[in-house]
């Protein structure tokens, strides 16, 4: 392992962290996501961030594995996976209205929050390939790709995690507040509207 990752030269680890990190601050529907769980409360807002950080890994794993590539060559495929993941947002944001999901009062379930997550961002094709194309112009070729590819999937993932983690913890403030004000009653509305919206932009992008 550690003669495969000799490939890796420092400056290229440190123009892929530059990379990422410039990725990353971009708003997308992961930040989204997070933004409005953590609304309801920062310990789901977190929970929803590091599963999102999992997400990643998955992609980095199929990215590794060839799988994603799969996803390139079957359009078929890619819609299919493009459509659960949008009916899958639609379905958090209507759950989220139905049972106040969004009210601070109502006790969050952490493996829930966790692993919604980890299904908002796996279930992103577009991820997928955004990975196939971005990690191997890092990883380069020939012996130890797939190692130094796995690296930097992880790194990605811990800066996704450190960065959606002040995210949520921001809104979770941002909660708070609105929760001892006459906005309180909206929040459900708010965050399920979030999730909603992001299902429909996912499915029609």
């Amino acid at each position: 392992m550690t003669g495969a990752l000799a490939g890796l030269t420092t400056t290229t680890f440190l123009a892929f962290c530059g990379a990422a990190v410039a990725l990353i601050l971009t708003p997308g529907p992961d930040t989204m996501y997070v933004l409005a769980r953590g609304m309801q409360g920062r310990g789901a807002g977190v929970r929803s961030a590091l599963g999102i950080s999992t997400g990643v890994l998955v992609h980095t794993a199929a990215a590794a594995l060839g799988l994603a590539a799969l996803l390139r060559a079957a359009p078929t495929a890619y819609r299919l996976v493009k459509y659960a993941g949008a009916v899958y947002l639609v379905y958090l944001g209507v759950s989220a209205v139905r049972d106040d999901e969004f009210d601070p009062a109502i006790e969050t379930d952490a493996e829930a929050s966790f692993r919604r997550g980890v299904l908002v961002n796996a279930l992103n094709p577009k991820v997928a390939l955004f990975f196939l194309a971005f990690l191997p112009g890092f990883a380069g070729s020939g012996s130890g790709a797939d190692a130094r590819m796995l690296l930097l999937g992880a790194t990605y993932a811990a800066l996704t995690a450190l960065y959606l983690t002040v995210v949520a913890v921001a809104s979770g403030r941002v909660g708070r507040i609105l929760s001892s004000s006459r906005f309180s009653s909206g929040l459900s509305w708010l965050g399920g509207s979030v999730m909603v919206a992001l299902g429909v932009g996912v499915a029609i992008d």
